[in-house]
């Protein structure tokens, strides 16, 4: 039997309610309208359906909406009594109007549509988006044809696409010029002046107690480099210090990466039809990204929380530009990526809601990751896990006697695959022999360490030595100086190219030749631009 839902509605009687609901399942996945039938499902008492009803009706919804649409229209027996079923696909060409309103069902009700939406499912259906059309009151001269060549090169270098053509012939080819006009996404790409769409940042104390703000209207490529420093500026830092000798790794309170795919999730997936800022707020504890403009199209919220997902974008010139370059890696990854970001840090977690016409991400912690351990995390987890808190604490053990032996090593990977090893059997556990998973751990510790040959040994006497995961599996097939380069970055993101170059003692044309090598690679990468951009070790 029937019951009301997304695609199917009851009606006691026809009435422009029929006719309105018929609309917004045109503008939807379609569906049904049974008239005749309560709301609560119960089939109305002395409902008749006379000789001209049907097409009576089928008239009215003809004359009432438009583009017009026909519905299928029988009579059905329901629950033993005879009932009109209306039904409709959905249409091609929308949005449908009724009585010169727009309507889209959601859930089991109709939705009065918004102009901006009116608008959006127009574009939609058409295939197009907002960032196709031409810009108003732009000229060639509005461009800055300067940022269009860097654009070109990195896409070049990107090899994603080959442009070879003058500026002008190759935004034409990327469709960023068309018949001659400057488009919606070139102008945002690359406009020589400000912008008119802002980005609104702030460090707060409390929702109404604010530290710091600023405003940004840059072109979106600046605008994403000049938000993350911005970012980076107001967020802390924990300084891990180890290893012999002493190295200092940097641990930001957020994953930069996270923060960076939700920077150009707001930034590309704006509705710029809106005149609402995009807002990012940075609290003690927590960040939110706001921008306007729903989820588009079918997207909902627990699609996000999936592994898969399909890719929209409501801007799809801007969208195909940033991943041209790299920026994005491709459609429909960037929350698989920030998920896998925020799950290296223990007590942090991400939330999205759907609010005030546009899209809110909350990335929030309650202890700030201070340590790139395994151990760490263990511990961590381990308060509410007895075996875990078992493995914790000989995995410790492990670790303290191969530093008495004169050979500091974090070989954290090899001590993962132990661990999990030795939780698959839980027996081992139970019956409290640490001893035994002590000399497990420490035979594939010394192991790795005399295959990889991280230990160093000098005439009589111990070397002790950090071997970094990354860059241990990195530094194959690199020398010395390349190795110390990668190490540098590892420890500090943002450093400079002149501060590698003095720490390696060579030029700086020298430097930046090595650090192309190690791009080439595939052990390097630079994220953003050279202003307010970071490294990246690439993992192997």
């Amino acid at each position: 039997m029937f019951k009301e839902s997304q695609h199917i509605e009851f009606k006691s009687g026809f009435s422009d309610d029929v006719v309105e609901t018929l609309s917004a399942f045109a503008n939807t996945k379609g569906g049904k309208v049974i008239v005749g039938v309560s709301d609560n499902g119960l089939p109305i008492k002395n409902f008749t359906i006379g000789k001209e009803s049907l097409q009576q009706w089928l008239i009215e919804i003809k004359t009432k909406t438009q583009p017009s649409i026909i519905p299928n229209a029988e009579v059905i027996e329901y629950k033993g009594v005879e009932v009109v079923e209306f039904s409709v696909q959905e249409f091609p060409v929308k949005p449908i109007a009724c009585r010169g309103r727009y309507f889209k069902r959601i859930k089991n009700s109709n939705h009065q549509l918004s102009p901006i939406e009116i608008s959006d499912m127009s574009l939609q259906t058409l295939q197009i988006s907002w960032d196709s059309y031409p810009a108003h009151n732009v000229s060639m001269e509005d461009i800055d044809w300067d940022k269009v060549r860097k654009f070109i090169n990195k896409v070049n270098e990107k090899n994603r696409f080959h442009l070879s053509g003058t500026p002008e012939e190759d935004l034409k080819k990327l469709k960023l010029i068309r018949d001659g006009k400057i488009t919606n996404a070139a102008f945002l790409l690359f406009a020589k002046e400000d912008i008119p769409y802002n980005v609104h940042l702030g460090r707060f104390k409390t929702p109404s107690m604010i530290i710091d703000d600023r405003m940004l209207r840059l072109p979106l490529f600046e605008a994403v480099a000049e938000t993350m420093k911005y970012i980076i500026s107001q967020i802390k830092f924990a300084f891990e210090i180890k290893g012999m000798p002493t190295q200092r790794t940097e641990i930001p309170e957020y994953p930069l990466d996270a923060l960076r795919e939700l920077v150009l999730n707001a930034i590309i997936h704006r509705d710029y039809l809106s005149p609402t800022d995009i807002q990012i707020k940075i609290f003690d504890n927590h960040i939110t990204f706001f921008n306007s403009g729903k989820l588009h199209d079918d997207l909902t919220i627990d699609d996000l929380k999936t592994n898969s997902y399909p890719a929209y974008a409501r801007n799809k010139l801007i969208a195909e530009a940033f991943y041209l370059t790299g920026d994005i890696e491709k459609y429909g990854s960037g929350f698989l990526r920030i998920h896998d970001a925020i799950a290296l840090y223990p007590t942090m977690n991400i939330d999205f809601k759907e609010i005030g016409g546009g899209f809110m991400v909350t990335v929030a912690y309650t202890k700030q990751k201070t340590n790139t351990s395994i151990f760490e995390n263990l511990e961590n987890e381990a308060e509410n896990s007895d075996i875990a808190g078992n493995i914790t604490g000989t995995m410790k053990k492990s670790r303290e006697k191969t530093v008495e032996k004169g050979t500091e090593k974090t070989i954290e990977k090899t001590v993962e695959k132990t661990v999990e090893k030795v939780g698959e059997n839980e027996k081992t556990v139970e019956k409290g022999t640490e001893k035994t998973i002590e000399e497990t751990v420490e035979k594939t510790v010394k192991k790795v360490g005399e295959n990889e040959k991280t230990v160093e040994k000098s005439a009589g006497k111990g070397t002790e030595k950090t071997v970094e995961k990354t860059i241990e599996k990195t530094v194959e097939k690199i020398d010395k100086i390349d190795k110390k380069i990668l190490q540098l970055i590892e420890n500090s993101i943002y450093i400079k190219v002149s501060e590698i170059s003095k720490k390696i003692e060579r030029g700086i044309s020298v430097t930046n030749e090595r650090i192309a090598k190690l791009k080439a690679k595939g052990l390097l990468e630079r994220i953003g631009p050279d202003k307010g951009g970071y490294w990246k070790v690439i993992r192997k």
